[in-house]
């Protein structure tokens, strides 16, 4: 509440989950749904942001420099529903002396969780399954039916560890399976559990049966798995990616698949969200969630209080939890 009593103005996205829609409606002068809005009226979600003091956005809202360049003075913070915030023009928010936020540490355990789910599915061939079991074709269980990978004594080889990384590695370790980390550092990474670091790429890609990306979307980071280092990995590895889709090179992994290189994928996010390259949709051995990562009551309601406490920081004047830049 600033000191004439009146709410500030807030911008909001998305629909929230309903928690966080009602401390919204609560403690601010709120336009809500302004992306449904504006694909009704065939315009842009910016147009409904004149005047406001705080944006809450999400990742499907993106924000590119001229956006940004478009917004009132009003604005001091924009706080986005996620981890990532690649979606926005970071350096352009910074230009204007706007404030950018996300919510991390809060969707470490769903998105592992996830990571394992894709791990299990893509291994056990989970997608095969569900439509033998649906088609109505199924005849019962024979010996070969379906034979899918093991966990138990394999190497995990996992790129990123930071918070979800370990959280993935924790819970792979629980199944059996052998960490192998790649960390440009010579120092090794000081981890509450048994993992091999690997300080160059010569020796990391050849000991991965399977490989669990976490890493940010940069531009240093593009197409970072490609068809080299693919090429590198043992023949039948299994690939999952609960990080950026724009970290993988979608051509090659898809090509990979058909040549044996992968046995399986198991995906959950990708480059054009919500398009899922085509490649992927025809292959019985990808196996596709729709960016489920975040994706449970708990999480979503954590975000939502963390990307709000965020915003009450900023225009209370005081140094927000996490913040992602540094306006002059």
């Amino acid at each position: 509440m600033n000191a004439s009593s009146q709410k500030y103005k807030i911008a909001v996205t998305q629909r929230m989950p309903e928690p966080i829609r009602e401390r919204i409606l609560r403690d601010f002068d709120a336009r809500l749904d302004v992306s449904s809005a504006a694909q009704e009226q065939m315009g842009s979600w910016i147009q409904y942001c004149d005047g406001v003091d705080a944006i809450l956005c999400t990742p499907a809202d993106r924000m590119s420099a001229a956006d940004i360049a478009a917004l009132s003075s009003s604005v001091r913070v924009i706080s986005t529903f996620s981890v990532g915030y690649d979606h926005i023009d970071v350096r352009a928010a910074t230009a204007h002396g706007i404030l950018v936020t996300n919510t991390p540490g809060v969707v470490t355990d769903a998105t592992a969780d996830i990571a394992l789910l894709l791990l299990l599915g893509a291994a056990r061939r989970a997608t095969e399954g569900q439509a033998l079991a649906r088609s109505g074709a199924w005849r019962g269980w024979n010996p070969t039916q379906l034979l899918g990978n093991d966990l138990t004594e394999r190497v995990l080889g996992i790129v990123g560890m930071g918070r979800i990384g370990q959280a993935v590695a924790k819970r792979a370790i629980s199944f059996g399976m052998h960490v192998h980390y790649l960390s440009g550092s010579d120092r090794p990474k000081s981890l509450p559990f048994p993992a091999r670091q690997h300080c160059t790429e010569n020796t990391f890609w050849s000991a991965c049966e399977f490989l669990s990306l976490h890493l940010p979307s940069t531009p240093e980071n593009y197409h970072f798995l490609n068809a080299q280092r693919l090429s590198q990995m043992p023949c039948g590895s299994i690939l999952v990616n609960t990080s950026r889709g724009e970290i993988v090179d979608d051509d090659a992994v898809i090509a990979a698949l058909h040549g044996g290189r992968l046995a399986a994928v198991g995906l959950d996010v990708y480059p054009d969200e919500p398009r899922i390259p085509a490649g992927y949709l025809a292959l019985p051995n990808a196996f596709l969630l729709p960016h489920l990562g975040s994706a449970t009551h708990g999480t979503r309601l954590a975000m939502g209080v963390r990307a709000l406490d965020n915003i009450d920081a900023v225009l209370r004047g005081d140094v927000p939890q996490d913040c992602v830049n540094e306006p002059a």
